[in-house]
């Protein structure tokens, strides 16, 4: 017997969006939509990204699981919004077709570590740390001091190590070679209208057009298929009160600054 819900869903199109820098909490939202997604077998799936990108292995997974949703036959459209950069990228070439505003922030291939070495201020300030460690590398990155020639050079090897699964991955969905990727894939951010002419977006439009081009790719009736949200961030009371945007964005960037300080990030910062 089918359910009747599930013979519908088999005729609608899914929507999930990824808004903001790519973390944890991001990461456990999206898979848990898209594995709704695949349980109620929708024929295709619309995917919102407005996002400067974010962690490595957050990116990598969501990444992953759109591959093996594309391979029980659901058809993905990306569409970027303001902003697709970096781990927003990564993300959106596990996508069969990507759509993009002509004037859409995007690009910024690569792979950016920050730490901060404050030992200037501490020192002012009298402060001091006693460090007792296994091995000579474990406190790299330690704010007290500046990194050695040795540690600069582990940390850049483990940088180039993730650029490469990075444009392997780019070179792979956007069926570019690894050569053609390396000559932009060097942090630079492109406009949608120039990531066409590159070959990291089939086209140009809003996310009206990529519905339509996902209807199209799944049979599906485009004047009639409206997409159902998957996945939809809660909506918080405190969201309504005045000045609540500005503060959450200030949030965003301390979180960029303070709990992401010292991790490999795929993630766009002006």
């Amino acid at each position: 017997m089918v359910w009747p819900w599930r013979r519908k869903t088999r005729r609608t199109m899914a929507r999930i969006s990824i808004e903001g820098p790519i973390g944890g909490g991001t990461r456990t939202r999206v898979l848990k939509a898209l594995r709704q997604v695949e349980e109620r077998e929708c024929p295709a799936l619309l995917l919102r990204i407005d996002s400067p990108g974010g962690t490595v292995g957050d990116s990598q997974e969501i990444h992953s699981a759109l591959l093996r949703l594309r391979d029980k036959g659901c058809r993905v459209v990306a569409s970027f919004g303001n902003i697709s950069a970096s781990g927003g990228v990564y993300i959106g070439v596990a996508a069969e077709k990507i759509v993009a505003n002509p004037g859409s922030i995007t690009g910024s291939i690569g792979v950016i570590l920050r730490g901060n070495n404050i030992s200037k201020l501490l020192k002012r300030l009298g402060v001091s740390f006693e460090t007792v460690k296994s091995g000579l590398y474990k406190d790299i990155l330690s704010p007290d001091r500046a990194l050695t020639q040795a540690e600069r050079d582990l940390l850049q090897d483990l940088i180039d190590s993730s650029y490469t699964q990075f444009v392997a991955a780019v070179a792979e969905g956007r069926g570019l070679t690894e050569e053609t990727v390396r000559q932009f894939a060097d942090g630079r951010v492109f406009s949608g209208a120039q990531a066409r002419e590159l070959g990291l977006v089939d086209q140009l439009g809003d996310e009206e057009a990529a519905r339509r081009l996902a209807a199209e790719l799944a049979g599906l009736d485009a004047d009639k298929t409206r997409p159902i949200t998957f996945g939809a961030p809660p909506r918080r009371f405190a969201g309504l009160i005045p000045g609540r945007g500005q503060l959450r964005r200030l949030g965003q960037l301390l979180s960029l600054e303070l709990g992401w300080s010292g991790q490999p990030l795929w993630l766009f910062r002006p």
